[in-house]
């Protein structure tokens, strides 16, 4: 079965959110940090199993532009200079699908780590996880 396309795409700065609706009917607003937190990038999904980044301090985070890549995906453009990694509309399903176990899972890596999503107070958590 073909992923479902997106239909539109809105950025709501007031909100911090992206609203995206799909071609079989589902919608979803994926908040700003969010998105951030859940790149698709190698910066913060590592190159493998267990190198994850946490990513900390992002709560105010904006997207400050949008570009579609090709036919399959966005490429976002976030305040804090990240604009890495391309989002494709699988990938965004998925995050809108599984958005409440991700964040519940993100807020217990955060608490684990010690770590806030408030800026300025997290740039020492924002490390790779040592070597086994």
């Amino acid at each position: 079965m073909a992923t479902p396309t997106p239909t539109e795409i809105k950025l709501h700065q007031a909100s911090l959110k992206m609203e995206i609706a799909f071609s079989d009917g589902a919608h979803f607003e994926l908040p700003f940090e969010f998105l951030r937190v859940y790149s698709p990038s190698a910066e913060v999904r590592g190159h493998g199993p267990g190198q994850e980044v946490l990513q900390v301090g992002k709560r105010d985070v904006l997207i400050n532009a949008a570009e579609p890549v090709g036919h399959y995906g966005i490429n976002l453009f976030f305040s804090d200079g990240h604009d890495t990694g391309i989002y494709s509309w699988e990938y965004l399903y998925d995050l809108g699908v599984n958005q409440a176990a991700m964040w519940d899972e993100y807020l217990k890596r955060m608490k684990a780590a010690g770590a806030s999503r408030d800026p300025g107070i997290s740039k020492m958590f924002e490390q790779r996880p040592k070597a086994k």
